[in-house]
């Protein structure tokens, strides 16, 4: 099995995917079960390929280190750095992006 690099969580964005799974699993937690697998394989894809994504178009002067993926309208912006994929922040693509 191939070792992609090293997976580094930021504190929001760990605190934003329990507020949605949260959220999701009050009406299903089927759904919210979903969306926690598909995120986790779209990371384990970055690992192993961070250019697989595109660029974050919501990231001020990106150089293309920071890019993000969609899973069931969550957005999941990451930054790629020589040894890590730092997962920064996921949001439903309905609310209002923030440039960073």
């Amino acid at each position: 099995m191939a070792k992609g690099k090293k997976i580094v969580w930021s504190f929001d964005a760990l605190d934003q995917l329990e507020k949605a799974l949260t959220w999701i699993s009050q009406n299903s937690p089927s759904h919210a079960e979903i969306l926690e697998v598909g995120i986790l394989e779209k990371v384990s894809q970055a690992s192993l390929n961070p250019e697989r994504f595109p660029p974050d178009k919501y990231k001020l002067d990106n150089l293309g280190n920071f890019r993000c993926f969609t899973v069931h309208k969550y957005r999941v912006s990451y930054k790629v750095s020589r040894n890590e994929i730092r997962i920064l922040r996921i949001r439903h693509v309905k609310q209002k992006p923030e440039s960073f």
